[in-house]
C-alpha cells in the first residue's frame, strides 16, 4: 500500500509529520497514591526507568514485577518545532493505556481517559513551547471486576484462563503535527451493489471557512493506476459523499476488485483538503470492496457462502504479554495461522494493535473483533463498557478484515443473562448500538451460549471424542437450538424468552488439546502424549465439526500457549507442536457439504 509506513501506529489514517515516543521513560510506583497531592507532575519522584510500550509486569519493560501496583507514573521529554505550530496543532496519541490515564504537559493538566483498549488523543498545542517539553502521565488501575478487563486476573495469582494483569501504557504513544484545518475522521463503507465507496468525513475548521471555498479531493487508485477522483464542497463539519469504482478507461470498463481471503485486493485512497488551490491537509489510507451479510443459515462474503475456519487468538507473548514485541511478531502470527490452514481468527478478549489489523487486511485474514469483558454487572459497568466498545467500533470500522463484532462472550459480566431481564436488555442495547454504527457486519450476542439477539448462534463444545461430538448434534441439534437440552453439559444455546430464528451456526470454541509434558499447565479434556496422538484427536474433532450439516464454520482453541494455559498449536515462543502441513491438510480437507 502506498500509505504504509513501518511501525506507523494508525495505518488507515496516515500523515507524515509524526514522532514515535516508544522507548525509555522515567517511571515510578505510587503505592500510597500521593503523587497528585505531592504534585509529581511538577517535580517527578519516580526513580526507575521503563521501556514503553511494555508494562512493568513484563520482561521487555526492564522491570518485570508481576505484583499489583494501582498507581504508576511516567515521564519523558519531547522536542517541539515551534515553527510548525504556526499552522498546525500538536496532538499526542495513546494507542492503549489501562485503565485511567491522566496527562500533564509542562506541569499543566491536559486531560484524562478511561478504558484500556481504545485509542485516545489530547490536543496539547496550547501547553507546549518551542524546544524541550515535559510529559508526565499517571495511570490508575485496579482489580475492579466492573471494568472491561479481558483475560487480566483480579487476584494475586493466575488461575483458570486468567493471566497476569496489564497495568498502564501497553501500546504505542506518538505525536503528530495536524493542520489547523484538517480531516479528523473518515468512515468508508463499500457498496458492492452500486460499485461505489460511501464516505463520511469529519472536518475540523472554523464555521466561516466552511463556505464552499473549502474542498475535499478524494483520489482512488489500484496498483498505482488511477481509478477515480472527485471534489466535494465542505459546508459543514460532516461531509457525506461517494466515489464510483466501476468506470471506463480508454474505452474499456474497469472491473471492480473485491477482497477475499484468497485475493485480498486493496485500493489506495488519498484525501486532500483544498482551499483556493492550496493543500491544507493530506491523509493517506486504503479500503477494500467487501460485503459480509447473513442469508438465512449462511454467512455470505461478497454474495457467496463462506465456510469459516477460524482459530482463537489471545495475542500474548512470553516476555511482553499483551504487547507485541514488534511489528514483525504480528506478521509472523498471521503467516503461521495461514500455514496451519485457517482463513480467519477470533481475536479473543483483546483489541489488538491496529498494525495487526492492517496486515490481516493485506494478507487476507478474516477477523472476529471481540470486546474485553467485565466480570460483575452494575450500572457503572454498563456505562464503562458501552463507552469503550463504541470507541472501538468507530476506531476499527474501516478494516475489511473485520467481518464480525463480538461484544459478549460466555456470559462474562452478564452472569444472569439467561433469566435476568435487565442483563438481557443490556445485551440487546449493545447489539442495536453496534448496528446503528455498522449496518453491515454481523454482531454476536453472546458467544458460546445463552444468546439473546444475535446474528449468528455460536456454540462452545470441548468434547474430546469426535464421534460423540458429531452424534450429539446430529441427534439433538433441534433440541439444542430450541434450548431444550444443553450442548456442552451445562449451558443452553438461548437465553430465556429468546428463540432460534434460523441464524447461521458456528462452533466457535472446541479442541483445546494439550500435551502431557507440563504438570503446571492445562488444556481441555485429557492430555495427549505424542504428536501422533495429537494429530489423531485434532483430526477427529475437526472432521466431526465439519460433518455437522447445519454448521457453517468453526474456531479452534487456540493459536499459542498462554502462561498456564498450554493448549496452543504453538508454544508461547511460536514453535509448532505438530507438523503444520498435517494440520493444514485436516483444516482444508473437503468434507460433505462444507462450502470452501
Amino acid at each position: 500500500m502506498k500509505c504504509y509506513i513501518k511501525d506507523y501506529p494508525r495505518p488507515q489514517f496516515v500523515r507524515t509529520e509524526w514522532e514515535n515516543l516508544n522507548g525509555t521513560w522515567d517511571f515510578g510506583f505510587d503505592d500510597e497514591n500521593c503523587g497528585e497531592r505531592e504534585r509529581w507532575y511538577e517535580s517527578f519522584q519516580g526513580t526507575r526507568k521503563i521501556t514503553v510500550p511494555f508494562t512493568y509486569e513484563t520482561k521487555m519493560s526492564g522491570i518485570q514485577d508481576e505484583s499489583r501496583h494501582d498507581n504508576i507514573w511516567y515521564r519523558r521529554k519531547v522536542c517541539v518545532d515551534g515553527s510548525k505550530l504556526e499552522k498546525n496543532r500538536y496532538v499526542i496519541h495513546f494507542e492503549g493505556s489501562d485503565f485511567v490515564t491522566k496527562l500533564w504537559v509542562n506541569g499543566q493538566y491536559a486531560g484524562s481517559h478511561r478504558g484500556g483498549y481504545a485509542r485516545f488523543s489530547f490536543d496539547i498545542t496550547d501547553l507546549v513551547k518551542d524546544g524541550e517539553n515535559e510529559l508526565v502521565v499517571k495511570v490508575e488501575d485496579s482489580y475492579d471486576m466492573g471494568q472491561p478487563r479481558g483475560k487480566q486476573r483480579w487476584a494475586r495469582e493466575n488461575y483458570g484462563c486468567w493471566y497476569v494483569q496489564t497495568t498502564g501504557i501497553w501500546k504505542t504513544v506518538w505525536t503528530e503535527y495536524v493542520p489547523e484545518i484538517s480531516l479528523s475522521y473518515v468512515k468508508m463503507t463499500p457498496n458492492l451493489e452500486e460499485y461505489s465507496l460511501e464516505l463520511e468525513l469529519e472536518v475540523d475548521a472554523p464555521e466561516d471557512r466552511m463556505d464552499g471555498e473549502l474542498l475535499v479531493e478524494t483520489c482512488v487508485s489500484y496498483d498505482g493506476e488511477l481509478i477515480n477522483k472527485n471534489l466535494t464542497a465542505i459546508v459543514s463539519g460532516l461531509v457525506k459523499t461517494k466515489i464510483d469504482l466501476f468506470v471506463k478507461k480508454d474505452g474499456f470498463e474497469w472491473a471492480m476488485k473485491t477482497w477475499t481471503p484468497e485475493e485480498p485486493n486493496l485500493y489506495d485512497i488519498e484525501f486532500r483538503l483544498l482551499e483556493k488551490g492550496e493543500v491544507l491537509d493530506r491523509v493517506g489510507s486504503y479500503f477494500a470492496m467487501r460485503d459480509i451479510r447473513i442469508d438465512g443459515p449462511n454467512i455470505l462474503l461478497n454474495g457467496r457462502p463462506i465456510y469459516q475456519r477460524l482459530i482463537l487468538d489471545q495475542g500474548y507473548w512470553k516476555d511482553s504479554h499483551l504487547t507485541p514485541p514488534g511489528e514483525e511478531a504480528l506478521i509472523e502470527d498471521i503467516d503461521k495461522i495461514h500455514a496451519l490452514g485457517y482463513n480467519g481468527l477470533r481475536k479473543h478478549q483483546k483489541i489488538e494493535d491496529e498494525r495487526f489489523l492492517y496486515w490481516c487486511d493485506v494478507k487476507g485474514m478474516l477477523v472476529w473483533s471481540e470486546a474485553a469483558a467485565a466480570y460483575q454487572y452494575s450500572d457503572r459497568a454498563v456505562s464503562e463498557f458501552v463507552t469503550e466498545w463504541m470507541e472501538i467500533v468507530r476506531q476499527n470500522y474501516n478494516h475489511p478484515c473485520i467481518i464480525t463484532w463480538t461484544p459478549f462472550n460466555e456470559s462474562w459480566g452478564i452472569t444472569q443473562v439467561k433469566t435476568r431481564r435487565v442483563e438481557q436488555h443490556f445485551t440487546e442495547a449493545v447489539y442495536h448500538l453496534t448496528k446503528s454504527m455498522d449496518r453491515n457486519r454481523p454482531v454476536i450476542v453472546n458467544d458460546g451460549w445463552e444468546h439473546t439477539v444475535s446474528d449468528i448462534i455460536t456454540l462452545h463444545d470441548y468434547e474430546e471424542a469426535g464421534c460423540l461430538l458429531k452424534a450429539r448434534y446430529l441427534e439433538f441439534g433441534d433440541d439444542i437450538l430450541a434450548a431444550k437440552v444443553s450442548h456442552n453439559h451445562h449451558k443452553m444455546a438461548m437465553a430465556d424468552g429468546f428463540q432460534y430464528k434460523g441464524q447461521p451456526i458456528i462452533i466457535s470454541e472446541y479442541g483445546g488439546i494439550a500435551f502431557d509434558n507440563d504438570d503446571s499447565g492445562w488444556g481441555y479434556g485429557n492430555k495427549v502424549k505424542t504428536e501422533e496422538d495429537f494429530i489423531q484427536r485434532f483430526d477427529s474433532v475437526t472432521t466431526a465439526v465439519k460433518e455437522i450439516p447445519f454448521v457453517c464454520g468453526y474456531c479452534y482453541t487456540q493459536v499459542t500457549d498462554v502462561q498456564q494455559e498450554i493448549n496452543g498449536l504453538m508454544d508461547i515462543d511460536r514453535n509448532f507442536k505438530a507438523d503444520p502441513e498435517r494440520i493444514k491438510e485436516i483444516n482444508e480437507r473437503r468434507v460433505g457439504c462444507c462450502n470452501y
